[in-house]
């Protein structure tokens, strides 16, 4: 049926009229979707990092650099090996523009390998060791280990510590744990000599025979390199060995799981930590305070306080750092591109002074952490909770 005359378009006119609506289809920014795709472990032995990571994503604002975002997320079921098919799915199927994850360093590494081959940019949640050739398109959110070790060998000299037993995850985390720690002790120049090297899988349930060798050491205090409700084991095997000297953890013990499983076991125990595990006892001029702060507001709001964890402020500040570098992307492309995805890599880059809850990062093609001091602060276990050690 022809259209009433007062509808009519002439034929000119309407391919002027099509041709109008294509091109805003392509440059009106409202019509643009940024896709994030996150990958964490939430079933398997690191599940207990990876659903704090995972219960974040929904806190995340709705938008990307002022444009629509879409989250997707996967399940490596803590396997390195389903962390890179899951990068797969995410960069060929679902045509993320960046990964977020995983929350393992096997897991990161894997991922790692995908986002080089189809060039996007991942923000490793886990520290991550990458060749200076392969790394352009990997940045690590995490505190670099050696910054972390730095605060700990700091302690350690304070306390009067010459003597460390070593117990770390038999993986890639244990291995750069011991040597950031080595390394550190070289630079201070600590004189801190390392009497016992054991270690565990993260799937054990016991560390029995590691703990007699690490106390026959006759140490002054014990360094873990584990992470999640697995770092708790072998200070429970030393509480029952009546092991009473310190212990010391990583960045990677910080969260309630740990303090549950733990219990009065791991009184006492100190590990650095982002400023968001401890943001309301920070000083008032701690230019992360605020922004920590309100960020566990959040969270408490979402899933109680008691479950508060350093984790899931990492899921924040990869948005904080995409937020601030998709402007700059969006100028140049369209979501959804290889162009994007290039120009997006550059962006996060350049970031400069952007503060997030763990620390205030500015990026370089030499630095694709961004992280200072200000990332970082020392915490003890007292009464069951995280303290501020200043």
């Amino acid at each position: 049926m022809p259209l009433p005359a007062s509808n009519k378009i002439a034929p000119r006119a309407l391919l002027a009229t099509l041709v109008g609506l294509a091109a805003m289809s392509l440059s009106t920014p409202g019509l643009a979707q940024v896709k994030i795709g996150f990958i964490f472990a939430a079933t398997g032995p690191n599940a207990s990092l990876g659903v704090n990571y995972q219960r974040a994503i929904s806190l995340l604002p709705k938008t990307v650099g002022g444009e629509p975002a879409e989250y997707i997320f996967f399940d490596d079921q803590s396997d390195a090996t389903t962390a890179v098919k899951g990068a797969r799915k995410l960069t060929l199927e679902d045509k993320v523009d960046i990964l977020v994850g995983s929350s393992s360093t096997p897991s990161c590494q894997g991922m790692a390998e995908v986002a080089l081959e189809t060039r996007t940019p991942q923000l490793a949640m886990a520290p991550i060791v990458i060749a200076k050739d392969k790394w352009p398109w990997i940045f690590s959110l995490p505190q670099p280990v050696p910054l972390m070790m730095d605060a700990v060998v700091e302690r350690m000299k304070a306390d009067g510590v010459r003597r460390v037993s070593y117990i770390g995850f038999a993986d890639a985390w244990g291995d750069v744990v011991l040597r950031s720690f080595q390394a550190d002790v070289d630079k201070q120049k600590a004189g801190i000599e390392v009497v016992a090297n054991e270690r565990f899988a993260r799937t054990d349930t016991s560390v029995t025979s590691q703990v007699l060798k690490m106390v026959a050491a006759r140490p002054d205090a014990v360094l873990i390199g584990a992470s999640g409700t697995p770092g708790a084991l072998p200070q429970l095997g030393l509480a029952d060995r009546g092991y009473r000297g310190k212990v010391y953890h990583t960045h990677g013990a910080i969260n309630s799981e740990f303090l549950r499983i733990g219990g009065k076991a791991v009184e006492g125990a100190m590990a650095p930590a982002g400023p968001v595990t401890v943001a309301e006892q920070l000083p008032d001029n701690n230019p992360i305070k605020k922004v920590a702060s309100d960020f566990n507001r959040t969270w408490d709001a979402a899933y109680g306080r008691e479950s508060r964890n350093a984790f899931s402020g990492y899921t924040y500040d990869a948005w904080v750092l995409t937020n601030a570098a998709a402007p700059a992307a969006l100028r140049k492309a369209r979501p959804g591109t290889p162009e994007f995805r290039l120009a997006l890599r550059d962006a996060i880059e350049s970031s400069r002074n952007v503060v997030g809850v763990h620390g205030i990062y500015s990026l370089s093609t030499d630095d694709h952490s961004g992280t200072d001091s200000r990332a970082r602060v020392m915490v003890r276990v007292e009464g069951g909770e995280w303290r501020y050690m200043p």
